[in-house]
């Protein structure tokens, strides 16, 4: 009964310490997985953290820009204002112009009005010219 004794106290001894040992590596194992799976989760957390940088980066930008382009926009239209009322004001100046030409000085301007006719036939001659050529290269 001894060595039925003993060999089932070395076998419950030699169970325990390899059982002992498959814990040991599957702990090992384990805490080898979540260190690596910390690892992905901290890069993760710096990739997203990175990309809500650029994005609120590119937000400002963005507003930015648009801010600047709504300023130029408001200049350009201030900027269009004025020069509307400087051709009314020129338009003004040269009908005031041509009404004292009309009446100081008459042959100066049918000689004026000749010469504005003159050109505007020209620029339809050449127009007409430019549409033949055209239709002739089809």
């Amino acid at each position: 009964m001894d060595s039925v004794v003993l060999f089932s106290l070395i076998s419950f001894v030699a169970g325990f310490i390899i059982s002992w040992a498959i814990r040991t590596i599957k702990i090992f194992h384990l805490k080898k997985e979540k260190k690596s799976a910390d690892g992905f989760l901290e890069s993760e957390k710096l990739i997203k953290e990175t990309l809500r940088k650029e994005s609120a980066l590119a937000f400002q930008l963005k507003e930015s820009i648009e801010t600047e382009l709504g300023r130029k926009l408001k200049e350009a239209e201030k900027q269009i204002k004025i020069m509307d009322e400087d051709i009314l004001l020129l338009q003004k100046s040269n009908e005031e112009t041509e009404d004292l030409l009309k009446l100081t000085q008459p042959e100066i301007y049918n000689l004026k009005v000749k010469l504005i006719e003159a050109t505007n036939t020209i620029a339809r001659l050449k127009g007409q010219l430019n549409a033949f050529q055209d239709s002739e290269k089809k």
